[in-house]
């Protein structure tokens, strides 16, 4: 009777008895696939996309494939709501209430603090006030792309709370008022002024948005009108510090983004400004400013 042997050769086979060293790489792997797999589950959740068939499939298959599947996915769910549409106000300079700035030469421009054409060089041109960068970011709101070639005509008081064009001694002046457009990544900005805060409004800046810069100065209809709010604690440190706008303290102690006429539907939420800066170097306000293309 033969002996039986046991053949050492197969001991591999057995996943049960190959020691710890094998058992730790086997646990090392199985957690590597788990995590994968929760990664998966959890970009796909994100993307809205989880057992979306085909599209989820080009996901989790890798390759050019995915890219593309990924990059329309990416797509289709950044679709953001448009900026809150605004009233221009009663001091537009657009033509539609009055006098129009934008068939002025020089309108297109990053500077707003002085007059153009032949208000320029006269008496009481230039606004005087602290330094404000503007930088506003324009998106599709159907690709959250940045949206360039769009025309912005931005527009605000001075320290005194006046508007040019047609408050009392600056009618012939056309200062704080000016265009920019688009460029690849969406921006467009403007050196101007901190605004005033004048009775029954918080500060802010009026914004009509074009198509094109053709369509602002040539009598075109704006894609959007809206207004950009700036933070209480930056306009409570320029009214109580600067000169020119000892006025604006108690106006603005007496208003709040809740009850501002045009803020206060939803506080502004997505109208206020992003701000950093001082008084003694100037400040910088950036905002996302989503259309409707």
């Amino acid at each position: 009777m033969s002996e039986h042997r046991h053949d050492e050769s197969h001991d591999h086979d057995d996943p049960f008895d190959q020691g710890l060293a094998h058992d730790l790489v086997v646990l090392r792997e199985q957690q590597r696939r788990r995590r994968s797999r929760h990664h998966r589950r959890a970009v796909l959740g994100m993307l809205g996309v989880s057992g979306a068939g085909a599209g989820a499939a080009a996901l989790l298959s890798g390759g050019s494939a995915a890219t593309a599947a990924l990059a329309r996915v990416t797509s289709q769910a950044c679709t953001v709501e448009e900026i809150p549409g605004e009233t221009a106000g009663p001091y537009p300079g657009d033509g539609s209430n009055g006098p129009d700035v934008l068939v002025e030469d020089g309108i297109v421009r990053r500077d707003l603090r002085a007059s153009i054409g032949d208000a320029a060089g006269t008496t009481g041109s230039s606004a005087e006030g602290v330094d404000l960068r503007i930088r506003l970011t324009l998106t599709d709101t159907a690709t959250c792309a940045p949206a360039a070639g769009l025309a912005v005509y931005a527009w605000h008081c001075d320290r005194e709370g006046r508007y040019s064009m047609y408050s009392p001694g600056i009618e012939d002046q056309n200062y704080l008022r000016g265009v920019q457009v688009s460029g690849a990544k969406g921006r467009v900005g403007f050196r101007t002024i901190w605004p005033a805060c004048y009775p029954g409004r918080w500060p802010h800046v009026h914004v009509e948005v074009f198509r094109s810069v053709d369509d602002a100065t040539g009598g075109g209809d704006p894609v959007a009108t809206s207004q950009l709010a700036l933070p209480r604690r930056q306009c409570m440190a320029v009214y109580r510090r600067a000169e020119g706008y000892s006025a604006s303290v108690a106006n603005l102690e007496r208003v709040s983004l809740g009850s501002d006429g045009v803020f206060g539907d939803d506080g502004g939420v997505r109208q206020l400004a992003s701000v950093s800066g001082s008084v003694e170097r100037g400040f910088r306000a950036r905002l996302t400013v989503p259309v409707d293309l």
